[in-house]
């Protein structure tokens, strides 16, 4: 994840699917709008924090490393420990440069026999090159990717521990997505569209799902929501293909006080795992983190600190709440 860069879906099953809400925002965190009562349990931000920091131990998830094979067995067994009907979807990717690398897919379902389902996903490994830290020499070392990839898979552990103790409306998919963040390193000297070498595990998926003849009503990815300093714009793309979903939600965060992290405005056009579920036929909007100050990614991106010491249990809460809300307000169609 990912390149900035500079497609108009059809979203009417998601506007039957998905509850609306409305307005508000400052700098720390906000009360809830006093006329709005929250339908979702309760999202508990040091149980996110202690998921995200429990796929950092293993150290970075690199495809082909013994961190990678412990990390996947662990959130494939944590699943099905919090009720999931869970499937390994096992691939072999091609690289930027060409080497075959071994992934897997992790698809954690609840309600799997619900014909209206709503994904939630985001992607497991970590970046392995730090190619944008201040240090030359480190260009090439694996990163922890705390932000980006672990807070996301944080906030779905904690959502699927949810649904086992309260269960929604409608069905649910938590997806970990392999081999995001695998694209073209900025020191390989390649054709610099590369696009394709981004993504690689919801590339695979979105050609071959994990079940025939499946369908969802809309997606939900989640990609750096955990770090210090972010907050999150309206992203490109889920403006283009899926706008009322992306306002249903920013209206949501606002209700629950959230605002001071979700702005209304419009940010950058990201390549990220979003992209092929859009393309595939299924609205997917990405909640994506940007830097409070400068607009651009987080300063920890694809860098080492993005380790766990620049985790903001603040930020797992606003969006991990948001997102809950949405899928607790949901109803069948």
């Amino acid at each position: 994840m990912k390149n900035r860069s500079n497609i108009f879906a059809q979203l009417l099953l998601c506007l039957t699917l998905v509850c609306l809400a409305a307005c508000d925002g400052t700098k720390k965190p906000q009360q809830p709008t006093e006329d709005y009562t929250a339908v979702a349990p309760d999202f508990n931000a040091d149980s996110a924090y202690a998921y995200v920091a429990r796929q950092c131990e293993f150290g970075p998830r690199i495809m082909g490393s013994e961190a990678h094979e412990q990390c996947g067995a662990w959130l494939a067994e944590k699943f099905k420990s919090l009720g999931a009907t869970v499937v390994e979807q096992h691939a072999t990717f091609t690289l930027y440069d060409g080497s075959r690398v071994n992934g897997m897919n992790i698809i954690a379902s609840y309600l799997p026999e619900a014909q209206d389902r709503i994904i939630v996903c985001s992607h497991w490994d970590s970046r392995p090159w730090a190619d944008h830290d201040a240090d030359e020499a480190k260009h090439r070392t694996p990163i922890d990717g705390a932000n980006d990839g672990a807070s996301g898979v944080g906030i779905l552990i904690e959502l699927a521990r949810m649904m086992q103790q309260t269960p929604p409306k409608v069905g649910i998919d938590l997806i970990c997505f392999d081999a995001e963040d695998c694209g073209t390193p900025q020191w390989a000297k390649t054709d610099s569209n590369d696009e394709h070498t981004w993504c690689l595990g919801s590339q695979y998926w979105a050609g071959q799902h994990h079940a025939e003849g499946y369908t969802a009503n809309c997606g939900i990815l989640l990609d750096m929501v955990g770090g210090s300093g972010t907050h999150f714009c309206k992203e490109g793309f889920s403006m283009r293909y899926a706008p009322q979903l992306c306002d249903q939600l920013w209206s949501i965060a606002h209700k629950l006080g959230h605002g001071s992290y979700f702005s209304y405005d419009e940010g950058g056009w990201v390549t990220d795992d979003h992209l092929p579920l859009n393309r595939c036929g299924i609205p997917c909007i990405d909640i994506i983190g940007s830097d409070k100050q400068d607009g651009g990614f987080a300063t920890t991106w694809h860098t080492q600190h993005d380790n766990i010491q620049n985790i903001d249990r603040n930020i797992l809460k606003a969006v991990g709440s948001t997102v809950a809300e949405m899928i607790w307000t949901a109803t069948p169609i």
